[in-house]
């Protein structure tokens, strides 16, 4: 008999029903203490445990759940190696990683972000959040919200679960003048989104690549070492005076903004620590507004998914000095509010896809 065990749907499909919980660990203390931390807030409904991820994989073949809670340390083949296949069998639920890895095995934790994860989230315990560690996990599971419907379910089901968020603001043009500058940002879900972004960009483009993605500094470097995968050019953490050079991506470090700073006629790498309105460090906001300053109309940004509202205000700035936004769509998006913010400020010159995107970027590369 499998370990999984779970509870048949609830009728209908209201809209303000519970998130809809799986939690994947093998152990009982864990599973006690996070389903006491969810069942007290009425948001959330735990609808199935499994101790093993193949056993996540037989429970989610007769229950719908909206979110995963995914440990990586467990019996059989584990929790990284089986994501895949839990993402596969998930039918639109989204996964979120809660593991003592996600704060000591940054391979492992940057790997599950790169197949597929949302989020991820360090165990209660390991001495992190202090004593706020509910409040940030409820918070997470709430700005993942519910599962995207599949198209095997009415499209009047689909509808009432999550309905498309209308942007009324209109798209911008978007300048003609040749790419000098691609700058991205991201957060939660965007390390998936990335490596679909570079999976479809050309392999040379010319110009130099800066990223800003929320992560914790101790994860910067397997971050810049995994994304040179997909990316397929030298990925290097940014440190203060480097050149901007064709081709290179530079990503912020964990504790600074990644600016842009021009040097006579020549752009450097800026690091700056100063605290950024969004309360974000590293911060897109300063990326984004000193890419326009330096390079105005050459100047492009793309905001990939995301929780919040950082590159809203770089992007105003960019958008100011001739430079140009892309934003990627709602549903492709783990978490659709940075580039939403983007979006509803009609900041935006085009609302699509990561692959998308990076076609849309080739169109402004060459002569």
């Amino acid at each position: 008999m499998s370990s999984a065990a779970a509870r048949s749907d609830p009728p209908g499909g209201a809209r303000t029903r519970p998130i809809r919980l799986m939690l994947v660990d093998d152990s009982l203390v864990a599973r006690a203490v996070l389903s006491r931390m969810l069942e007290s807030d009425g948001g959330f409904e735990i609808a199935a445990v499994a101790g093993t991820a193949e056993d996540a994989i037989e429970a989610l073949a007769h229950v719908r759940v909206d979110i995963i809670l995914l440990d990586l340390e467990m019996p059989g083949a584990g929790g990284l190696k089986m994501l895949p296949h839990i993402i596969a069998a998930a039918r639109g639920a989204r996964v979120m990683i809660v593991s003592s890895l996600a704060e000591e095995g940054a391979e492992q934790t940057i790997a599950a972000l790169a197949l597929g994860a949302a989020d991820t989230l360090p165990k209660p315990g390991t001495g992190r959040f202090n004593g706020r560690f509910s409040e940030v996990l409820l918070s997470r599971l709430r700005a993942l919200g519910h599962a995207e419907a599949t198209a095997a379910e009415p499209v009047e089901q689909r509808r009432a679960e999550r309905p498309a968020t209308p942007i009324r603001s209109p798209l911008r043009a978007m300048s003609n003048d040749r790419l000098q500058l691609l700058a991205i940002g991201a957060s939660t879900g965007g390390i998936h989104a990335l490596g679909a972004f570079f999976a479809a960009l050309p392999m040379r483009i010319g110009v130099p690549i800066l990223v800003t993605q929320h992560l914790p500094s101790p994860f910067m470097t397997v971050f810049a070492r995994q994304l040179a995968s997909p990316a397929r050019r030298r990925v290097l953490v940014a440190e203060d005076g480097m050149d901007l050079l064709p081709d290179l991506v530079l990503v912020a470090p964990g504790d600074a903004h990644l600016t842009v700073e021009l040097l006579g006629d020549a752009p450097r790498v800026r690091l700056d620590r100063r605290a950024a309105k969004s309360g974000c460090l590293p911060s897109v906001d300063p990326m984004f507004a000193t890419a326009g300053a330096a390079y105005g109309t050459g100047a492009l940004g793309v905001v990939l998914s995301g929780m919040g509202r950082d590159g809203t205000e770089g992007s105003q700035r960019l958008v100011a000095c001739g430079g140009s936004v892309i934003v990627q769509d709602e549903p492709t998006c783990a978490v659709w509010g940075m580039p939403r913010a983007v979006a509803e400020a009609g900041l935006a010159a085009a609302i699509l896809p990561p692959d998308k995107l990076a076609r849309r970027v080739a169109t402004r590369v060459g002569d």
